[in-house]
């Protein structure tokens, strides 16, 4: 399989703002802070090298697939015609089973709404 581009919905985008914010209070430096979001990023930019190599989790919704970030998060996407797309990241041992879970296959869920992909290029806020 060809390399395929990686795209982020909205709330992929907010996890890493917020995963930023929770770094930065917690190491009390920026750089920290944007190195390991950028960490997070690369990793999910090398998704599209092996889309299918992650693990699929259709017991939580079809076509969802997990990866797992340095012992402290989870990437969830899926591959879609012609793209890789970065759900959510979940970090800290956040829930993200019970996130999924409570619903239809196919239906749509508060927080995790399919929206249409944003761009990657986004600056992180400053608190």
């Amino acid at each position: 399989m060809h390399r395929l581009p990686v795209t982020y919905r909205t709330e992929a985008l907010a996890d890493l703002r917020d995963i930023f914010r929770v770094v930065l209070r917690a190491s009390r430096h920026l750089k920290t802070s944007k190195g390991f979001v950028q960490r997070i990023k690369d990793r999910c930019e090398r998704i599209g090298d092996a889309p299918r190599g992650g693990r699929p989790r259709d017991d939580l919704e079809p076509g969802l697939r997990t990866v797992p970030f340095e012992r402290v998060a989870v990437i969830a996407y899926r591959v879609e015609p012609g793209r890789v797309r970065i759900t959510n990241v979940f970090y800290g041992g956040r829930d993200f089973e019970a996130l999924f879970g409570g619903h239809e296959p196919g239906e749509t869920q508060e927080g995790l709404a399919r929206d249409a992909p944003v761009p990657v290029r986004f600056k992180l806020p400053l608190p």
